[in-house]
């Protein structure tokens, strides 16, 4: 697994495919060989009442929060998060270029003794993606 959990101003969504901001942060996290591809998770809510800074409209954000678990070295954890945000950074820079835009990720640890899991989407994947 890894959870890639995006929460963002709704005023991005005229500016930016989030559906296709989705797929390139599965993708690089795919790409660095730290997750296997079936436990992979993203999703994308928009925040409709968003201050930031000086409360105007046209500020939009992005915050990222990569959760996995329990386990990984530092490198890895260090090769993931920056993966996805490098990933983010190109797909959000004609945004953060032409307007004011905020971005950011954050890795989180998931205690395993706290977590509970089920899952059957590997009995619907290919056996390379598990």
């Amino acid at each position: 697994m890894p959870h890639i959990i995006l929460e963002y101003s709704a005023n991005l969504d005229a500016k930016l495919d989030m559906s296709g901001l989705c797929t390139a942060l599965k993708d690089a996290a795919a790409a660095t060989g730290v997750f296997p591809p079936a436990g992979i998770r993203v999703r994308a809510f928009a925040a409709s009442h968003v201050i930031i800074a000086d409360a105007d409209p046209g500020h939009g954000f992005i915050d990222i929060t990569l959760r996995l678990a329990h386990g990984r070295d530092g490198q890895a954890k260090t090769l993931a998060l920056d993966a996805v945000f490098d990933a983010a950074r190109a797909y959000t820079a004609d945004v953060m270029a032409h307007s004011p835009f905020m971005l950011s990720a954050e890795l989180r640890e998931i205690d395993g003794q706290f977590s509970r899991k089920a899952s059957s989407i590997r009995d619907y994947l290919p056996p390379e993606m598990h």
